[in-house]
């Protein structure tokens, strides 16, 4: 993927009424109340600048006080963030962030309504444990659930539910944090500022102490990581 979408009604809605109409083969009243509750930003036009962001929080792991900072721009719906994570990612934990080396952060980007929801579950608990450990399920089946149904949002919406139940969240609390339609556009506009600060237009993209790099491999990675350290 390597264009960013630059339109919050865009990014959050994706056309309501076609997540509409594919909701109407049969669904029970019960089904339609949450299609409608997921798609309660739809309609959303404020601008990125007029959302107060400052309640999202950046999830780190490591070292914060480290000498090189790593931040991961990544979309859980791009094929090539999931093999990132497969791969190098377990590599630079293991040789980085474990060790105290790197402070990492992780910071969501959004192509689309079920990357959106996605991000939605992983920060459902609040917690950096949580959301990592929620980042490494989505990965690991991103072809399943992110290709459910066809690409029924409905259906894609219930395999997210799942891996969010899979986590430990609550049935009530994660259908809180899928459908606040107030967070998802907080989301949005939290990923549209960090991508014009940082010029981010593809994923997975990194940033290390302040200089962005498009992907890489781990090779090239860990060379940047030991220069910046000085080492």
């Amino acid at each position: 993927m390597n264009r960013i979408v630059a339109i919050l009604a865009v990014v959050i809605g994706v056309g309501g009424y076609v997540f509409w109409s594919t909701m109407q083969s049969g669904p029970s009243t019960q089904q339609q109340a949450q299609a409608e509750r997921l798609l309660g930003a739809a309609n959303a036009q404020e601008a990125a600048s007029e959302i107060d962001t400052s309640t999202v929080v950046d999830m780190q792991l490591g070292n914060p006080d480290a000498p090189v900072t790593v931040i991961e721009y990544a979309s859980y719906t791009c094929p090539h963030c999931a093999s990132f994570h497969a791969g190098a990612y377990k590599q630079l934990k293991a040789d980085y962030i474990d060790t105290g080396k790197v402070n990492f952060i992780y910071r969501e980007v959004y192509f689309d309504r079920f990357g959106l929801w996605a991000s939605a579950i992983a920060r459902c608990a609040g917690t950096p444990e949580t959301f990592f450990g929620i980042t490494d399920m989505l990965y690991a089946s991103q072809s399943e659930w992110a290709r459910a149904g066809g690409g029924d949002p409905a259906q894609i919406a219930d395999e997210l539910r799942k891996i969010g139940r899979l986590a430990g969240l609550e049935g009530d609390m994660l259908e809180a944090c899928l459908t606040d339609a107030d967070n998802l556009r907080t989301l949005v506009a939290w990923y549209q500022q960090n991508a014009a600060e940082d010029g981010i237009n593809s994923t997975p993209s990194f940033v290390i102490n302040g200089t962005k790099y498009n992907n890489m491999a781990y090779s090239e990675m860990s060379r940047l990581i030991d220069e910046a350290a000085g080492s």
